[in-house]
């Protein structure tokens, strides 16, 4: 039986924190070739510590970018700018920036590549997951999307100069108490953050308090709520100064806080043509209009998918016990209804554009779709056809 009453917990962390460095300056490279050829191929892993990024990986594009290194150092020397990082140990402008980027190899590029009679392949073989929820208006469990709520206001509020005290780094975590399988209140709160030398706890809890009351519903917080703030004390030295950071490294962050599953393959710093990437977009959007469309409360969605072979190999659709139909209608419904070939994904959903390190922080999902096509995976757009379909 689902159980009913529970706690559950997920966490967050900033564009500052290591791993995200990583991942934003592996999207920025990735946004940088689609900008100039939309079908290029990226590839790039990022790794970061002490003054020194390693930029690593393949690459298919024009030669401005795939055989100009400087270039590539200085995208990524803007993005660690953009993140507002000017300390002595890790600085965008002094820091060693390595690129050791090379061409995509031809033994994947033939799998890959459209030819003759043969579509456009998947770049990799693997499942991919895709959930929505009722528990936010976002459709997202509560915890994730509550936890980078809170990162999002300290950032915004650090990069604004209303709080200069906090520095980039930093962490959040929230755990959340479900009475009838709804959540309702917040039994524990968690924050770390870098903070200028001057501070003491008792002042960071004081600045970052006002953020966490405005991210969480109000009810939410009460007496017997439990706050850590930089529980271990001062957190002066942070970043990839602090701890060294790579691309890939915050799956659970970027999806749905655990709250369910992941196929392992991490999202930033490959164009749109790697299913790890665009058909678990894919499924976070089939798997929201499901629910949008009042089919169910919950959907998890599974795809899965081999290297050079262009359909899906299974659809699998779980409305766990809430669903209005049978799940094998959905599944049905889903194939009839959206091409979820790697070309039928990045043609439905756009994804051919630079639109990528705006999702290396702070979620892939439960984002606002924007107008240049920015989340686009994040429309209701399917709605009206699944509720004609199952009805």
């Amino acid at each position: 039986m689902t159980r009913s009453s529970y706690i559950f917990t997920s966490e967050s962390v900033s564009e500052g924190h290591p791993d995200k460095v990583c991942d934003r300056i592996s999207d920025t490279i990735v946004d940088a070739f689609l900008a100039e050829m939309p079908e290029a191929r990226v590839a790039a892993e990022t790794l970061a510590t002490t003054n020194r990024v390693v930029i690593a990986g393949e690459v298919r594009g024009p030669e401005s970018l795939a055989g100009n290194k400087e270039r590539i150092a200085e995208l990524a020397r803007g993005a660690i700018r953009d993140i507002g990082y000017e300390q002595p140990g890790f600085h965008w402008k002094n820091c060693d920036i390595e690129v050791l980027l090379h061409a995509q190899s031809a033994d994947i590029a033939q799998g890959v590549d459209a030819s003759g009679n043969k579509d456009e392949g998947a770049g990799d073989q693997g499942i991919m997951f895709g959930y929505a929820c009722r528990e936010t208006p976002e459709l997202m469990p509560a915890p994730i999307y509550y936890a980078h709520r809170i990162l999002q206001l300290m950032a915004k509020a650090r990069h604004s100069g209303q709080a200069p005290e906090l520095q980039p780094d930093a962490k959040s975590q929230v755990t959340v108490l479900y009475r009838d399988g709804k959540p309702v209140k917040a039994t524990a709160i968690v924050v770390s953050t870098q903070h200028t030398a001057e501070m003491t706890s008792d002042e960071v809890r004081e600045v970052i308090t006002p953020y966490v009351r405005e991210a969480l519903p109000e009810s939410w917080i009460d007496d017997d709520t439990v706050w850590h703030v930089n529980p271990t004390g001062k957190f002066l030295i942070g970043g990839p100064d602090g701890d060294a950071g790579l691309t890939g490294r915050k799956i659970i962050v970027d999806t749905y806080g655990g709250a369910a599953p992941h196929g392992g393959g991490a999202f930033s710093g490959k164009d749109p043509t790697k299913v790890d990437r665009s058909a678990a977009y894919a499924a976070r959007y089939v798997a929201k209009n499901i629910v949008a469309a009042g089919i169910a409360d919950r959907c998890t969605l599974q795809l899965a998918y081999a290297i050079g072979v262009s359909e899906p190999l299974s659809i699998y659709v779980d409305l766990h016990g809430t669903g209005q139909v049978p799940e094998e209608r959905v599944e049905k419904a889903i194939r009839d209804m959206v091409s979820l070939s790697p070309r039928g994904i990045r043609t439905h959903l756009g994804l051919n554009r630079p639109i990528y390190a705006r999702t290396s922080s702070y979620g892939h999902f439960g984002r606002a779709p924007e107008a240049d096509g920015g989340f686009s995976w994040e429309c209701t757009d399917l709605v009206d056809q699944l509720r004609s379909a199952l009805s």
